[in-house]
């Protein structure tokens, strides 16, 4: 970190804070953590006056209230002296028992002696602040925590060794290359041909410009892998929609019945398909009704649907697609949809259906089905942009389960599946934000140039996109983007 940097961040804390880092409740252990300049007086008051332990020696000590009362615990105890500690200060980790009672004594007799209860991130927001890690590192911490998929899992590992941050650092670098290119035109004698001409200035700026593109080209996939894809199940009532997603959950979450329009409302569980996390809704069966219930759910399954990132479009198989369906995919626009034709079970070995429908079976591997010899499609078949896959499946004997969880990745997570997830990706908002800011304003530099404006006078929109690359690492910062980051974290991170 720069001394430049240093300077433009917010002053550093110098009280200590503490905070339960384990969930309150019935448990073997729990976590009490301490950091900033008081924290090895106030062990040393819980501990009978005794000097703190060796650094990084897990070491049982016996810890009193402080103020002449009894015993509160005997515990585990680990002293990390500042700055060889994960914030960059005194810090220790008090490793009590568990449960209800025990963990919350502990903790108020560390806030009794002069701690602080710590607000939620303020740990890791200390680290990044002593410069332990960046702001792009510390998002990754908690991406690392909430995590609920494989491929989460991994790409927040990677994130977390600065696989992005080593990205942006580049990035930067290539911009403060270009500004030097820019004083050499400005500091050269008139009249002098400065040692890179505006051709080259404007070629450096353009390939800056396609590498920021690419990395921006990453946000949309990397943002539905830290927040799942919205995945819908959409159909007619008793379509088979609860049925799908009891099975793709592994339990009886939906109600499932043979009465129509038994789903009054959304569901919705987050679930891991081939590594990938998809939030899973089970909605409202689509259909005219009177009832203002199942009307009102109706509803909420559209306004699902109209933030859908996959459609999940269950049909009875053997049932024809009317003009009511046909319409309703239609309305997708670009949203992926995968036809699934349910029920499958239900169809004889023969490939007709066992009732007196006339729809055509899917074959044995359960994947679309095969047109006629003629090249036209089956009866009740269906071809739409939207819908590249057509599966027929059964929850009773599990035809079509492991074609549909094969390519459900493949339809969100293509790019991610093709690079792997250890690649540099922006995975919020805040950072597609930056990097946005930044490809903007090296457009309008390379513009600038591209009408004769003059070199000193379109320097000035690089150091905007430098700034905005700089937020994005945290090397200069302000409180408010530090509460932005750090809003979503638990206390005792």
């Amino acid at each position: 970190m720069t001394d430049e940097a240093s300077r433009r961040l917010p002053e550093l804390a110098v009280d200590t804070i503490a905070a339960l880092a384990t969930a309150a409740g019935p448990s073997a252990i729990a976590l009490v953590r301490m950091s900033g300049p008081g924290a090895l007086e106030i062990l040393r008051a819980l501990n009978h006056g005794e000097d703190a332990p060796p650094a990084r020696v897990t070491t049982v000590c016996s810890l009193m209230d402080g103020h002449g009362g009894g015993l509160l615990d005997r515990a585990l105890v680990t002293v990390f002296p500042e700055p060889e500690s994960y914030t960059g200060e005194d810090m220790v980790e008090i490793s009590c028992h568990g449960g209800w009672l025990v963990p919350r004594l502990v903790l108020d007799a560390c806030l009794a002696l002069g701690a602080r209860l710590a607000e939620p991130g303020e740990f890791t927001r200390r680290a990044v602040l002593h410069g332990k890690m960046d702001l792009v590192q510390a998002e990754a911490v908690l991406d690392l925590i909430e995590g609920r998929s494989k491929a989460q899992h991994d790409a927040a590992l990677f994130q977390m060794e600065r696989g992005l941050s080593r990205r942006i650092s580049q990035l930067r670098a290539q911009l403060v290359t270009l500004e030097a290119y820019l004083a050499h035109h400005i500091d050269f004698p008139e009249g002098d041909a400065a040692p890179v001409p505006v051709e080259g200035v404007s070629a450096a700026a353009l390939e800056l410009r396609d590498a920021l593109e690419e990395l921006l080209a990453t946000a949309p996939e990397g943002e539905l892998l830290r927040e799942g894809a919205l995945t819908v199940l959409a159909g007619p009532p008793n379509s088979g929609k609860s049925s799908l997603y009891n099975t793709l959950l592994g339990e009886e979450r939906a109600i499932v019945t043979a009465v129509p329009g038994t789903t009054r409302d959304a569901l919705e569980s987050v679930i891991s398909v081939g590594g990938f996390p998809f939030r899973l809704v089970d909605t409202a069966g689509l259909r005219d009704s009177e009832d203002r219930v199942e009307e009102m759910g109706i509803e909420v399954a559209r306004r699902y649907l109209g933030a859908a990132d996959l459609v999940l479009f269950c049909v009875e198989c053997g049932a024809e697609i009317g003009s009511a369906e046909r319409e309703f995919l239609a309305e997708l626009g670009d949203v992926p949809c995968v036809l699934l034709r349910t029920k499958a079970d239900l169809v004889s070995a023969s490939g007709a259906p066992d009732g007196p429908d006339s729809g055509a079976s899917g074959g044995p591997d359960g994947g679309a089905r095969a047109d006629q010899p003629d090249g036209s499609p089956v009866a009740g078949e269906l071809r739409h942009p939207v819908v590249p896959e057509t599966v027929d499946l059964s929850v009773v004997d599990g035809t079509g389960l492991a074609r549909l969880q094969a390519i459900l990745p493949e339809m969100v997570y293509g790019g991610l599946l093709r690079t792997g997830v250890s690649v540099p990706a922006l995975t919020r908002a805040r950072q597609s934000e930056a990097v946005r800011n930044a490809r903007d304003h090296v457009v309008a530099f390379v513009e600038a140039l591209a009408v004769g404006t003059p070199v000193e006078v379109a320097s000035a929109l690089l150091r905007p996109a430098e700034t905005a690359l700089e937020e994005l690492l945290g090397l200069i910062s302000t409180d408010e983007i530090l509460d932005r980051v750090f809003r979503e974290f638990c206390i005792g991170k």
